[in-house]
């Protein structure tokens, strides 16, 4: 193992999870001092069967107790909910599909967390994500890597992070493969070395998405129409729902009417477009409908992780995280945003969700999808 010059000051976030915790023996090994940090970002359903918060402090602080730190538990809910949640409801309620995780990340994992390490004189931070950061001589700027494990990278969810924040930041386990975290974490009798991995917005665990926005967000029934015009259905209202979505919909055994598109009178039924003004759920059948192709986005809330816009114009980006990177053209470059064109036209590019942008391994920053192309042509 790599030392990293003279012992730091290492505070870690320990979520309970395998990662977090190999993270934290790595970091032991290299001779810092470590301490552990729990950090409890949501409250009000403790109680709830959906709710791991409880189990997982106790897995966290038994990984502590094998390494042999000290681990405290911290409280940033009240932080969570007007920096992330408030968004999130917000973001649904107008109709588009946000991504919490990389807010919180922005937020609360490398603001909040970092400032209260910080404040216990910690040196730097460090988490058990997917990624790598490193120190360009050439440009004298900290750069956001992908990691290794290419089916566990994780840079699309920290493409916001800035210099100040990626200078004190630590991804130990940015250089390993999955399989050899879960390794270690058994070679070292690790108590969750086979916990399976969490999944989803923390807050809404394993319960039924609609159940858990219905609480925040009113149903506000409308027509469900086809890309002819006709209406086939009923939505529950459009906060429920996000583009290309297939499953839940209400009407997967209806037959197209007149002339069929993308597959047969069969082919299954996809969210293509949102008429907030109308209430209206536009839906096509088909995988490649050209309604759910999109050449071009517009972002805005851009962030840039090496504090400018990035010098190349012909880069890789991606539009939600499950993808595969696409070659595109940054244009259109304002102080807020900017517009990607791409060479190939992609799937269900989504208002509210990120298009994060990347040089090789380099994640160069990003921002908010606004519109796309195929928003400009309107329904008849």
């Amino acid at each position: 193992m790599i030392r990293l010059g003279s012992p730091l000051r290492v505070v870690v976030g320990l979520s309970g999870g395998v990662d977090s915790a190999v993270t934290a023996w790595l970091l032991k090994q290299q001779g810092h001092d470590v301490l552990g940090i729990f950090m409890k970002n949501w409250e009000g359903d403790d109680n709830s069967t959906y709710c791991s918060s409880n189990e997982d402090f106790l897995d966290a602080a038994a990984v502590a107790d094998v390494i042999g730190i000290d681990i405290e538990h911290v409280n940033f809910s009240a932080d969570y909910k007007d920096r992330v949640f408030a968004n999130f409801v917000r973001e649904y309620s107008s109709g588009r599909t946000p991504n919490p995780d990389i807010l919180c990340n922005a937020e609360i994992k490398f603001k909040a967390f970092l400032d209260h390490a910080l404040c216990l004189g910690a040196d730097k931070i460090a988490t058990g994500h997917y990624a790598r950061v490193r120190w360009n001589e050439q440009t004298h700027r900290h750069e956001l890597l992908k990691g290794i494990d290419t089916t566990k990278d994780q840079s699309y969810f920290l493409y916001r992070l800035n210099q100040a924040q990626l200078s004190k930041t630590m991804f130990p386990v940015g250089d390993l493969l999955k399989m050899d975290v879960r390794r270690i974490a058994q070679e070292i009798g690790l108590p969750n070395a086979l916990k399976k991995d969490s999944t989803g917005i923390c807050f809404i665990g394993e319960r039924p998405f609609r159940d858990f926005l219905s609480r925040y967000i009113a149903k506000e029934r409308g027509p469900i129409k086809n890309d002819k015009g006709h209406t086939i259905g009923e939505h529950l209202g459009l906060s429920f729902y996000t583009l290309g979505q297939r499953q839940g919909l209400g009407i997967g055994g209806l037959k197209a009417q007149g002339e069929q598109r993308g597959g047969g009178h069969h082919a299954p039924w996809f969210v293509a477009r949102k008429d907030i003004i109308n209430n209206t759920l536009w839906v096509v059948q088909g995988h490649e409908h050209p309604w759910l192709l999109s050449e071009q986005l517009q972002a805005d809330q851009a962030s840039w992780v090496a504090g400018s816009v990035p010098d190349a114009n012909t880069l890789t980006a991606k539009t939600r995280y499950r993808q595969n990177e696409a070659d595109c053209v940054l244009s259109g470059i304002s102080d807020t945003g900017f517009v990607l064109n791409f060479a190939k036209a992609q799937w269900a590019v989504t208002p509210g969700q990120s298009a994060v942008l990347y040089n090789g391994d380099v994640c160069l920053g990003g921002g908010i999808i606004e519109s796309t192309h195929s928003d400009q042509n309107e329904s008849e």
